[in-house]
């Protein structure tokens, strides 16, 4: 029997409905999505999930769930959203007729391919809230000519890790190719997370020629796989690859499923490089990653002086020495000198209690939805 509130009792609150892809692996913001509903049920917040397939929009399946919900929230880009161009807008429109709140967490902005953005300016323009990881992400909004008015109401969320380091690790053919590597005298060098064209991976290939050059005789790993769009950014990659002679330098893991193997990767590193235009920003979870394998991870400082004022966790990271900045507009001589002097010095995997991050961000929503 269902129980009902009696005169005297609170009425249990109207639970908030998430809108979620179908990628199958999810893609990084799916996956943070997934979390976030966790960490805001364990504090005790009623959520639910809708999933949006592409070209498919059962509007009588959004009424009914946004009707029991007091928000509709999406996090954006969700990769498997790139053909449902009109499925998280009408969950949104329905949300406004039924004046229910809408929120948007928008990861990234600027970085993101033209088309993309211009799929989801109508979802951002009928978001009543939205929610940034980043001041640099603020930025890229407000520079915006269509909805840069958005960013000066927008509020700011940390970013948790998207993986944690798990309690043991699994060898594969590639760690152990990396590893003989090490014990040839061979350094190293790490890049994890998805392959496109806003993290500079060609950035890496010169970093690659330039200790080539010096006789490090290095092998750079890409832990990860290429983002499929329309940049051609895999055939670029590939190209200079071969221009610089770096064949045999240079391996890209592809999707890698686990987390044990995914670390056992991460512990056959020397150091991690990432060169990044915008610099370090707080929305950089491969970052978060990299420094649980408790090996240097080099990469942009960041450009802005108050970037991680609204994530202390994220600043404790770079106070405690497990990420090593390069200065914004260094070459790859300055990040080959680095790798190098990094890679000899031992430190320690930071313990990130990934647990405790997410109730963070859950708390930093809650406290939007007022």
């Amino acid at each position: 029997m269902m129980h009902r509130s009696g005169p005297g009792e609170p009425k249990a609150p109207s639970p908030c409905l998430h809108l979620v892809g179908t990628g199958h692996p999810p893609c990084g913001v799916g996956d943070f999505a997934g979390q976030l509903v966790e960490a805001l049920r364990r504090q005790g917040q009623p959520q639910e999930t809708l999933v949006l397939a592409p070209g498919r929009v059962p509007l009588g399946e959004i009424w009914r769930a946004v009707g029991k919900s007091r928000a509709v929230i999406a996090n954006l880009p969700v990769v498997a959203w790139k053909r449902a161009l009109s499925g998280p807008p009408a969950a949104f429109a329905v949300a406004l007729l039924r004046r229910r709140r809408r929120v948007a967490i928008l990861h990234e902005w600027g970085g993101m391919h033209r088309l993309r953005r211009l799929v989801l300016r109508p979802l951002l323009l009928l978001a009543d809230t939205v929610v940034l990881l980043s001041p640099q992400v603020r930025e890229e909004l407000a520079a915006d000519p269509v909805i840069g008015r958005l960013a000066r109401r927008a509020v700011m969320m940390p970013l948790p890790p998207n993986i944690t380091r798990p309690g043991t690790t699994v060898a594969s053919a590639l760690s152990e190719r990396m590893r003989a590597a090490r014990e040839e005298g061979r350094l190293v060098l790490g890049h994890f997370g998805s392959i496109y064209p806003g993290k500079q991976p060609e950035a890496i290939l010169d970093i690659a020629a330039v200790l080539k050059a010096r006789g490090a005789d290095p092998l750079v790993v890409f832990i990860g796989s290429f983002i499929r769009a329309s940049d051609g950014i895999e055939e670029i990659f590939w190209n200079k690859v071969a221009a610089l002679g770096l064949a045999e330098t240079v391996v890209v893991s592809g999707y890698v499923a686990s987390p044990e193997e995914l670390f056992g990767l991460f512990d056959a590193v020397d150091a991690f490089a990432y060169v990044l235009p915008e610099g370090l920003t707080a929305r950089r979870a491969s970052i978060l990653a990299c420094v649980q394998a408790g090996r240097p991870v080099i990469v942009t400082e960041p450009a802005r002086a108050d970037e991680f004022d609204h994530h202390p966790r994220f600043r404790a990271l770079l106070t405690g020495g497990a990420i090593v900045l390069a200065p914004g507009g260094a070459g790859p001589e300055t990040y080959a000198d680095l790798a190098l002097a990094a890679s000899a010095r031992p430190t320690l995997p930071p313990a990130l209690d990934r647990r405790a991050w997410f109730a963070d961000a859950a708390r930093s929503l809650r406290d939007a939805l007022g």
